[in-house]
């Protein structure tokens, strides 16, 4: 049995079918967790949600524990949502392993028809999706609203993807033998979400896993739990059978610990930073799990000489400030040609010293920081950076908008042994520095443990190839910033992770291969 307090949906029990599922629109609304105004802003109040989702039902802690959700922009409390603990984080993989079999052996079309019921009520549902995002993450209210876009389209191409692992033939090398390679679903997956995307990151894992054949167990962060729960009332709204789709908000150390000990959750996919990634490696040994990891970045921004200037600063700055700079894409170290170094500091500071700044429904151009950590981190980096000898361009202290608002900062000059040169940022600090020759640039940018993303902006089609080449990432960006999506493969070298997300690698990740060989005589 499960151990809590349950709001009962009209959903109860396995239910596989292609029918639209009944869902949540007759429930009660007796976890209501977010505090009045924001409440009443809603369209659909249903989206509503302070319990964890296990097994079709809402479920509430066993102890009655809570942990509270603040707006980063005031400090605000949105509301308390259920802390579960590692009991019912145990007794959600009996749930997700228990429908597994079930799930797996749907036709692929019957399970791309929960998703494209999953993506259709996600849109519809936009703007109160982004609204509450805002409010719990800080995002500005487009950017909120793009993601949720962004998150959708994951649902919708991965329904599609979910009819195309076709069986492929071996010719043989055996005599009056016949060969064949099955890819099959792997079992329970394990998805492990940060806050800076929160619903984008826990639709990309999991419309992967869903389409793939997979039930999944999803671990939202503490800081944004009421996007993840939102999610999870549209999924069953959109009638994913009991047991597919499960969210449990909580302290991490409580949820994932029986998840990573547990063989029967064949695959974890985690999203956050690399030190948490290490960990989780080596937990998955004794049960060898299969792991997509996607870590921490300290990404280059390259400007050669030849590059179009105007474009690249238009680029840099939308590389660097986009999530108020809390981003594992982020630009971090800005390496520009001596010849045009002095003109792109000018036109970089500018432009930055031009941003607006404010609380993310105003619509600005940066937000606030997750928290008070992350402010203390710009301080620091900023304070070592100047002692390092770098010069202060524009910003660099903390902004009057409030306590977790960061002024944007341009320092230039930085020298190589500068913390921040060496560590992920994640805020609004960009820091720049010269060089001199192509060789110089590329053994700079692949100093680092780091490879998830490079940008470079040149005109010269062969330094292109070279330098795309050169560059220890996974992936490069030329003469632009956007390049993430659905169809791409997400992911990152050295210690930026494990595996791709997106594409059809994104599905990939959450099968298993089998060979048949047969014997026909």
């Amino acid at each position: 049995m499960f151990f809590g307090r349950f709001v009962p949906t009209t959903k109860s029990k396995l239910e596989f079918n292609t029918q639209k599922g009944s869902g949540m629109q007759n429930a009660t609304l007796t976890d209501t967790p977010l505090s009045t105004d924001l409440f009443c802003q809603l369209h659909n109040r249903h989206l509503a949600r302070s319990f964890g989702y296990v097994n079709g039902r809402w479920l509430d802690a066993s102890d009655g524990a809570v942990f509270s959700v603040t707006d980063p922009a005031d400090g605000s409390p949105l509301g308390n949502v259920s802390r579960l603990n590692s009991a019912q984080a145990s007794e959600a993989i009996n749930a997700a392993d228990d429908a597994f079999k079930t799930w797996a052996s749907l036709l692929p079309q019957d399970r791309a028809k929960y998703l494209f019921k999953w993506h259709a009520l996600i849109l519809e549902n936009k703007e109160d999706l982004a609204l509450i995002m805002t409010r719990e993450q800080g995002k500005p209210i487009s950017e909120a609203l793009g993601e949720i876009d962004y998150a959708a389209s994951f649902i919708e191409f991965y329904a599609e993807e979910a009819k195309r692992p076709n069986i492929e033939s071996i010719t043989s090398h055996l005599a009056d033998a016949e060969m064949e390679v099955w890819r099959e679903p792997l079992g329970v997956a394990a998805l492990i979400t940060p806050w800076n995307f929160p619903c984008a990151m826990i639709t990309r894992k999991a419309a992967a896993a869903l389409a793939a054949g997979c039930t999944v167990l999803v671990h939202p962060s503490q800081e944004t739990p009421f996007s993840a729960l939102a999610l999870a009332e549209l999924a069953d709204r959109a009638g994913l059978p009991a047991g597919v789709f499960n969210v449990l908000p909580g302290q991490a150390s409580e949820i994932v610990a029986p998840w990573m000990e547990d063989p029967r959750v064949r695959a974890v996919s985690f999203t956050g930073s690399t030190e948490i990634g290490r960990l989780l490696y080596r937990q998955s040994a004794d049960t060898v799990k299969r792991l997509v990891l996607e870590l921490g970045g300290h990404a280059p921004f390259i400007v050669f000489a030849d590059a179009d200037l105007d474009h690249a600063v238009e680029q840099a700055i939308a590389a660097k400030f986009a999530t108020s700079g809390q981003d594992c894409l982020g630009a971090n170290r800005f390496l520009i040609e001596r010849p045009i170094y002095d003109a792109f500091c000018d036109a970089f500071a500018r432009q930055t010293a031009q941003l607006t700044v404010g609380p993310g429904l105003d619509d600005p151009d940066i937000g606030p920081l997750m928290h008070e950590r992350a402010v203390m981190k710009q301080e620091a980096q900023v304070k070592d950076a100047l002692e390092c000898g770098a010069k202060l361009l524009t910003g660099g202290k903390r902004h009057d908008a409030g306590a977790n608002f960061f002024e944007p900062t341009v320092l230039a000059d930085v020298p190589q042994e500068a913390n921040i040169f060496r560590e992920e940022t994640f805020g609004p600090v960009a820091a720049i520095a010269p060089f001199d020759s192509e060789d110089e640039v590329i053994r700079r940018a692949n100093d680092t443990e780091y490879g998830l993303i490079a940008y470079l902006h040149t005109q010269d089609p062969r330094r292109i190839y070279r330098a795309s080449r050169e560059l220890q990432y996974g992936m490069v960006a030329v003469n632009r910033t956007k390049v993430t999506g659905y169809p791409i493969p997400f992911g990152g070298v050295k210690q930026s992770g494990l595996g791709r997300e997106g594409a059809r690698f994104g599905l990939e990740a959450f099968t298993e291969i089998k060979f048949v060989c047969r014997d026909w005589r």
